[in-house]
This record gives C-alpha cells, sequence and structure tokens, in this order.
C-alpha cells in the first residue's frame, strides 16, 4: 500500500498458556487489508494452535525489514518479490519462504475519465513513480509493448503520493499503485482511476508479498508451522469473509473505514491458498526479465532465490 498510511505501528502479541518458540514477523507496512491471514491466525488462536507465540510488529521505515532479517533481529518479514531478487544480488541472505499475495497488485494508473485510453496514449506524459530502478523498469516494459520507451515520457518522482499526484493532474499516470487501495481510494474521493495491469501488460506474473526469512539461519520448522497457521486462517477467511472482516477490523480503529473494508473486499481473492507452495517458474521468469532489464549483473538459480519448506 503507497499512500494509505495509518497513525501508529501495531504489535499483535499471543499470550501463551505454556511453553511456546518465540517468532518475530516484520511487516512490509503499517497493518492493512494484505495482512489479513497473519492477523486471523493470531487472532484466532491459530498460532497458539501450532505452538508458537508471535510478534507482529510494523515497521517504522518499510524499507528496513529485510535488512532486519538478513542481520538476525527478525525471523520473517513481508517482502515483496521484485525486490528479494534485488536484495540478493546486493549481498543480503535472505530467501522466499512463503507467499502472502499471489498475483500481482501493482499497475499502471490512470484517470478513468482522463484522455489516456492506453499505456501508449502517455508518449509526451508524465509518469509519477515513489521507489525507482523496479517500478522504471516494470513502466518500461509496459510502454514497449505499445511501441514506446522510457525516452517518450517524463517520470517525477512523487515520493508515497501516488494517487494525490494524479489526482491533482501533476502527473498523466502513476506506476506502483496498489489496485486493492488506489482504486478504492480514487472512487471514494470521486474521481475513478483506471489500472492497467502490469500482468496484461506483458510483465511475467509474480508473487506480490511473500515470507522472507534469513538463507543461513532460518528454523524451518517454525515456518513450516507458521504458514499452516496463516494456510488455516486464509481458509477461515475465504470460507467467512464478513465475520474474519469483523474480526480483523476489530484489532484498530483505524481500520474501520470505507476504504479498508472495499480494499479487504478486492484482497481476499489475491491472498494465496496454498502459501507453503512454490512455482520455481514463476520466479525464474522474473529473475530474467530483471537481467533482460539491466538491474542485475546475472541470473541467479531459483534455489537460492525462493525454497520449499515442506522439502528443507
Amino acid at each position: 500500500m503507497k499512500t494509505v498510511l495509518f497513525a501508529g505501528a501495531m504489535c499483535l502479541c499471543a499470550a501463551p498458556t505454556w511453553a511456546q518458540d518465540q517468532m518475530t514477523l516484520l511487516l512490509d507496512w503499517f497493518v492493512n487489508p494484505d495482512h489479513g491471514p497473519v492477523v486471523i491466525a493470531q487472532e484466532k488462536g491459530y498460532f497458539a494452535d501450532v505452538g508458537l507465540s508471535v510478534d507482529v510488529i510494523a515497521p517504522a521505515d518499510p524499507s528496513n525489514p529485510p535488512k532486519m532479517v538478513a542481520t538476525g533481529q527478525a525471523d520473517l518479514a513481508i517482502s515483496y518479490q521484485p525486490q528479494l531478487h534485488l536484495h540478493i544480488h546486493e549481498g543480503l541472505p535472505l530467501q522466499r519462504v512463503g507467499t502472502l499475495i499471489a498475483t500481482p497488485l501493482n499497475c499502471l494508473l490512470t484517470l478513468a475519465n482522463g484522455p489516456i485510453k492506453s499505456p501508449g496514449d502517455l508518449k509526451g506524459g508524465k509518469v509519477g513513480f515513489s521507489v525507482g530502478g523496479v517500478e522504471e523498469a516494470v513502466l518500461g516494459h509496459v510502454l514497449k509493448t505499445h511501441g514506446l520507451t522510457l525516452d517518450d515520457v517524463e517520470l517525477i518522482n512523487v515520493n508515497w503520493s501516488l494517487s494525490p499526484a494524479l489526482m491533482s493532474g501533476q502527473v498523466d499516470a502513476v506506476i506502483g499503485a496498489f489496485r486493492n487501495f488506489e482504486l478504492n481510494q480514487m472512487d471514494i474521493e470521486g474521481v475513478p482511476g483506471r489500472c492497467f495491469y502490469v500482468e496484461e501488460e506483458g510483465l511475467p506474473p509474480y508473487d506480490e508479498l511473500i515470507y522472507i526469512a534469513n538463507s543461513e539461519t532460518m528454523d524451518t520448522d517454525m515456518i513450516r508451522r507458521f504458514l499452516a497457521a496463516t494456510e488455516k486462517a486464509t481458509q477461515y477467511i475465504i470460507n467467512h469473509p464478513d465475520d474474519a472482516w469483523q474480526i480483523f477490523s476489530g484489532t484498530a480503529p483505524e481500520l474501520q473505514d470505507t476504504l479498508n473494508e472495499r480494499a479487504w473486499a478486492d484482497t481476499l481473492p489475491r491472498f494465496a491458498l496454498r502459501p507453503m507452495a512454490m512455482d520455481a517458474a514463476r520466479y525464474d521468469a522474473f529473475e530474467t526479465f530483471l537481467h533482460e532489464a539491466d538491474l542485475i549483473p546475472n541470473v541467479n538459480p531459483v534455489s537460492k532465490i525462493a525454497i520449499d519448506v515442506t522439502a528443507q
């Protein structure tokens, strides 16, 4: 989530009735519907059922969780598949161990009633972004499918104000907007948007949100139990979406608004039903994409990027 901020960090701590294994999970951002399975697993006692006491912590700086896992300050973190590839090439000892959101959320966002009816209409236009590197590569690939290059647009760093920059006319489009949040936010504010979905614009599909662990020190037994609990939570969410929403939103007042309720509904079909399952071809394809975009110097084998913890 790029533009929606919550007032403070949220720590959900189980109260074990017997000795349990302690685990720390760092979120990628403030608590939001993307984290539904984690919150439900905590609230329903599923972590306790598998002998885990899990501290769930929202970071003060969203860029810190991968670094903290790499330096042994946390057992797991929620991160993004595209960023994981880059972190590994930077030398961080990280691997994907599970999946939270199994589809891309990123999209190229424009005004629904504006002049941009296709990415090809962006020639000579302005495109806002928050994070360089991957987002620029994604935009370049989308533009390429419509006969354009990055030289055909003006890139503007709008920090985290993606939808405000678009709604105010500062830019003609933004890349990096999440379809489950920004689209709803704009609609609620009376300025509907249009998403061009990156996986429909030539980009290889990928897992938006993943669980990462330290490749050198991870405890695969604890991770398997953690993922089993979140899988059970996901099943509960899918089977009881309204009840699950009441449980989730009841954990913090800032979650109890129209935006989060609509985002919750839009996120449900994107949760990984089998968080331990691994699609090796998906990771190989995205590694190749990044190499072809000159963002990484070589292609790592999938075994360095992601593992199936059930096989460990």
